[in-house]
């Protein structure tokens, strides 16, 4: 079973919505949030190890996450595969109902790219694709 994980940056709706319709599919997917499984506002640097104790994938909208050399070396030496669906501005995240269309978007390449070999990084483009990091 493959966890994926959704971040704080994203409603938790999306999440639970996300893991119903994967349990109609039969897929062996579990959607998860991080706030659900680690605690509202848990650090980066607590999450990140237990998400790759379980070989699980992280679904988020901040870039900054892969930046930092702190967070990177985490989801590297953990074994973590992330997604980063990065917003069209710096100063604000995308709206509810656009990151619903964007994560619904991306779903099967999301559902095709979580059995690539972990660690991975992917982001969303402008041209909707993901492309490693």
């Amino acid at each position: 079973m493959t966890k994926l994980y959704i971040d704080e940056n994203i409603s938790y709706h999306i999440a639970n919505g996300l893991d119903k319709l994967e349990k109609g599919n039969g897929n062996d997917i579990e959607v998860l949030t991080i706030k659900d499984e680690f605690g509202r506002g848990a650090n980066d640097e607590d999450w990140i190890p237990l998400v790759g104790k379980q070989s699980g994938v992280v679904i988020t909208q901040d870039f900054n996450i892969y930046r930092k050399k702190l967070q990177r070396d985490l989801f590297e030496n953990h074994g973590v595969g992330l997604f980063i669906i990065r917003p069209p501005s710096k100063k604000h995240g995308y709206r509810y109902w656009e990151m619903v269309q964007q994560i619904i978007n991306h779903w099967p390449e999301i559902k095709d790219l979580v059995q690539n070999k972990r660690p991975f990084a992917f982001y969303a483009t402008a041209n909707g694709k993901f492309e490693r990091l």
